[in-house]
């Protein structure tokens, strides 16, 4: 049998990226897979527009091409992440005529009928024939992944007293905030538990961290044995997530909360400042806490151990059931 043909399809921003790769690449350990990257973004006239007047004759001339090179089929699987691929998930469906397998992660906020198969975070609450619903979303972590990335800085991570605590720290979004003196208080609370376990910091932030959040934090954190990434050369956070005997999450993000409970280490989530209390992130950390993931930071280290979350694969193979069915 040949490989699938399998397109992953973003505006390329890491976060977004990585939810459609990594299902892609979920796909690929479970049968032969041959995976294209696709970046595409709209004409800054055409990016407001609603998703139904979008055409690829819109796109920015710095896309990726999305159609078939001449000679070439329509990709087997097309798997695309975020708004900005709407409009292209639903012409592709069309085009290829069947073709091709349309996948869209997340809640498109349209008709899941619209797609052969949404995968969508349990926490947004999307029911449909064709929704496949996981705890968090899709993403690239993996036991394999993050053990190689650790073994990469194993020259850095393995003199470092244990045990050792990765910090993710995400920042300010519609729901979250994260002040300069909440941020002090949290870099506080770390460093006393980090201090108490004899432990050491790995500390990595988000593009979203506010620069007075990222500054204090390193401020008050920088004398704890360890490693902040100072932004120069890749984010450790596989590595990181990988080497980590704790881990510790800010709340403001899906995406890493569910990456650190595929580690099947102790996950403690970090208060933000709440600016729409409640709602999915609620949901989605009553989840993980339910499933033993999680608990709530109380500036302590305890231990505890779960089956590690494998959310990924599950919609991995649901992915290639729905395919196979059709």
């Amino acid at each position: 049998m040949r490989p699938l043909t399998v397109w992953v399809v973003s505006d390329g921003r890491a976060g977004i990226e990585n939810q459609a790769l990594g299902l892609a690449e979920a796909v690929q350990r479970l049968t032969p897979a041959e995976i294209t990257i696709k970046h595409i973004r709209w004409r800054p006239r055409a990016d407001k527009l609603p998703v139904f007047l979008k055409t690829p004759a819109l796109l920015d001339p710095s896309s990726d091409s999305v159609t078939p090179e001449p000679g070439q089929a329509w990709p087997d699987l097309w798997i695309a992440t975020g708004r900005a691929t709407l409009p292209l998930s639903l012409a592709v469906r069309r085009q290829s005529i069947g073709r091709t397998f349309v996948v869209q992660t997340q809640d498109p906020r349209l008709s899941p009928s619209r797609f052969d198969m949404v995968v969508a975070p349990a926490h947004d609450e999307l029911a449909g024939d064709n929704v496949f619903r996981i705890t968090g979303s899709p993403h690239r972590v993996t036991p394999a992944r993050i053990a190689s990335a650790a073994a990469d800085m194993a020259d850095r991570i393995a003199p470092l007293p244990r045990p050792l605590v990765a910090v993710l720290i995400g920042g300010r979004s519609a729901a979250f905030d994260l002040t300069e003196a909440h941020a002090a208080d949290l870099a506080d609370r770390i460093a006393r538990a980090i201090r108490t376990a004899g432990g050491s910091l790995l500390l990595t932030f988000s593009r979203r961290t506010p620069v007075a959040a990222r500054a204090v934090m390193v401020d008050r954190l920088g004398k704890l044995p360890g490693i902040i990434w100072d932004e120069r050369g890749p984010n450790p956070y596989f590595a990181f997530l990988g080497a980590a005997d704790h881990v510790l999450v800010t709340e403001d993000s899906a995406n890493m909360a569910a990456e650190a409970a595929a580690t099947g280490r102790p996950v403690h989530i970090l208060p933000m400042v709440p600016r729409k209390p409640g709602g999915k992130f609620a949901r989605l950390h009553a989840d993980l806490e339910g499933r033993g993931a999680t608990r709530p930071f109380a500036a302590t280290l305890p231990v505890w151990t779960y089956a590690p979350l494998a959310e990924t694969d599950l919609a991995a193979r649901a992915v290639l059931e729905a395919m196979a069915a059709r």
